[in-house]
């Protein structure tokens, strides 16, 4: 199906990436998997050729494009390489934003150069043992104590969390006030009280590494709180849908890749004398997941336009997330199974690829949140953030259930 929502300079652009990932991570990428991690020259070498921050502005080193389209561009291709260890989404999706848009001059000026040259990693963390979905949910505290916060917790499930410099930590500054005690801070690698446990061993994505995190009486500059104290849920909850919207493109970017190595197999594979895509029932449903596969491309597009326009909303972000990463795990298994016995095998990128897939239904929101949204929006119920808005006006972004990012 032709696409409308790419323009040449996106192409230029997507050739761009595809050569990036050609040359400085394809050939590794199985050692990046054994080893747990990515080899952390990638990322200056993906600043180097300006896939980091592309749309900072141009005065912090950024590409200064306000075009999500770009990095749904180095998403789809990434995840068309197979390289899925690397977390430049993450980096450029979920934690761009925070810092550009609610940091002061001050930290726009001392973070973004490095984070657009890949001197930076970063990550956020939520998560902890005990709270995922549920932010109300999160113990780790910070304490103002003259000119630092004292922080205290333990943050588990963080992507980019081994390599991180920089960490968005969301932490309770106002004990007992629900929602309109949160804040959000920044921890720079080295900080005294700061540490990082395990790396996590994952079902899939093996390559990105996820690791725990431990603030003991962790004593963070009070220059290094992101946004407004107290505030914090409301940064979160203006931020998901774009973090939303990455997840929804990783998913239909893969279903599209395994649905063509797929088509490949029935071509080439043969049973009982002839090729396995010769016989209805597996013709038949490669056009089933062709189809929806379709269907999901042009809502996502759909998605995309809308989020440049400054219109996607929180409802229909749940939407494009949930439904595209249950098709994504719905088109892996069906692959699977049209592979064979070779479909469970690990050399295989389609075995690969399940393993992968499986995640996508629960980070960013699991799709029983995202149901939630769609639902209490259908039925105009009150959400938890309408409840939780502070006296001083509504919150800064759509509401939505207490479910917050990805770890």
């Amino acid at each position: 199906m032709r696409q409308h929502l790419y323009e040449p300079v996106h192409d230029e652009f997507r050739e761009l990436c595809r050569a990036f990932l050609r040359r400085e991570a394809v050939p590794y990428h199985d050692r990046w998997e054994a080893d747990g991690i990515v080899d952390r020259e990638v990322w200056r070498r993906a600043g180097a050729a300006g896939l980091l921050g592309v749309d900072v502005p141009e005065r912090y080193g950024g590409g200064g494009q306000r075009d999500f389209r770009f990095n749904a561009v180095l998403v789809e291709e990434v995840v068309a390489s197979g390289c899925t260890g690397l977390g430049f989404g993450l980096h450029n999706d979920v934690v761009a934003p925070y810092l550009a848009e609610l940091g002061t001059e001050e930290q726009r000026t001392r973070w973004l150069p490095g984070f657009c040259s890949g001197d930076l990693v970063t990550a956020i963390a939520m998560s902890e043992p005990g709270a995922g979905s549920d932010l109300a949910g999160i113990r780790t505290t910070a304490t103002r104590d003259g000119d630092d916060y004292v922080l205290t917790g333990q943050k588990t499930f963080i992507t980019n969390g081994e390599l991180a410099d920089l960490v968005v930590v969301v932490a309770r500054t106002a004990p007992g006030r629900g929602a309109r005690g949160v804040s959000l801070f920044v921890v720079e690698r080295g900080t005294p009280g700061f540490t990082r446990g395990r790396r996590l061993a994952k079902v899939g994505l093996k390559a990105n590494d996820t690791a725990e995190l431990f603030f003991d009486e962790c004593r963070v500059p009070a220059a290094n709180l992101l946004g407004v104290e107290n505030r914090g849920f409301y940064h979160l909850m203006a931020n998901l849908p774009r973090e939303r919207l990455g997840i929804a493109v990783v998913a239909v970017a893969a279903a599209e890749r395994l649905l063509a190595i797929t088509v490949e197999h029935a071509r080439s594979r043969e049973a009982f004398g002839r090729p396995i895509g010769a016989f209805q029932h597996n013709r038949f449903l490669l056009a089933e997941l062709d189809t929806e596969i379709t269907i999901a491309r042009t809502f996502l597009n759909h998605c995309v336009a809308e989020f440049n326009a400054g219109r996607l909303s929180a409802v229909d972000a749940a939407k494009v997330k949930w439904w595209t990463t249950e098709l994504q795990n719905r088109v892996a298994d069906r692959c699977v199974q049209l592979h064979g016995g070779y479909g469970y095998m690990l050399e295989y990128p389609v075995a690969r690829a399940w393993l992968d897939a499986r995640v996508q239904t629960i980070y960013g929101g699991t799709t029983e949140i995202m149901k939630e949204i769609v639902g209490r929006d259908l039925l105009g119920l009150e959400r938890p953030a309408d409840r939780a808005a502070p006296p001083d006006g509504p919150a800064p972004g759509p509401a939505a259930p207490p479910d917050g990012p990805g770890a």
